[in-house]
């Protein structure tokens, strides 16, 4: 197990969202503040997208970026898993999420029960415009969705924790 893909073992993203795979790509993802694997956000600092970063392949690599929430509606019963939040394809090599070709609109994270977590995934694509959207948000499963559209393992994922918050802790 790499060191970058233990944080994802250990939330059990790797298991619950994702077979083990190899990083090949760097992906920065930020809500005025970087996400870091297993770092809460409080729902009212993420209700507008991220920025996402590619890091890697250049201006002629195309990249897929899917966003869930495993934990939908609850971690105890996740019976909604996953939940999808956002789709973009599309996205050249180098760039930011803003140059790809949005699928599947963001969902900013409204967590009700438990702790959730959040997970962005980064595939590299064979071609262009070749991922068709999902169906339905609910019952997204990134695993199916990257066979059906010929993406095959992912190449970065990250994810961020958050819970329901309270008038007293947006204080």
């Amino acid at each position: 197990m790499s060191r970058v893909t233990e944080p994802l073992a250990v939330g059990r993203v790797i298991g619950d969202v994702l077979d083990p795979f190899t990083p090949s790509i760097d992906m920065s993802v930020s809500y005025n503040n970087k996400v870091y694997n297993g770092h809460e956000f409080f729902p009212s600092q993420v209700t507008t997208k991220p920025r996402v970063e590619i890091h890697g392949g250049d201006m002629r690599t195309f990249f897929t970026l899917v966003m869930t929430d495993p934990d939908a509606p609850g971690p105890s019963d996740p019976y909604l898993r996953e939940h999808l939040h956002w789709v973009v394809t599309d996205i050249p090599g180098t760039t930011d999420a803003t140059f790809g070709r949005e699928v599947v609109s963001y969902e900013m994270p409204r967590p009700n029960i438990g702790i959730h977590r959040f997970v962005f995934v980064l595939f590299k694509q064979k071609r262009r415009q070749a991922v068709k959207p999902p169906s339905s948000r609910d019952h997204f499963s990134t695993r199916e969705f990257a066979a059906e559209n010929d993406l095959g393992a992912p190449v970065a994922a990250l994810f961020f924790n958050a819970q329901r918050e309270t008038a007293a802790r947006r204080r």
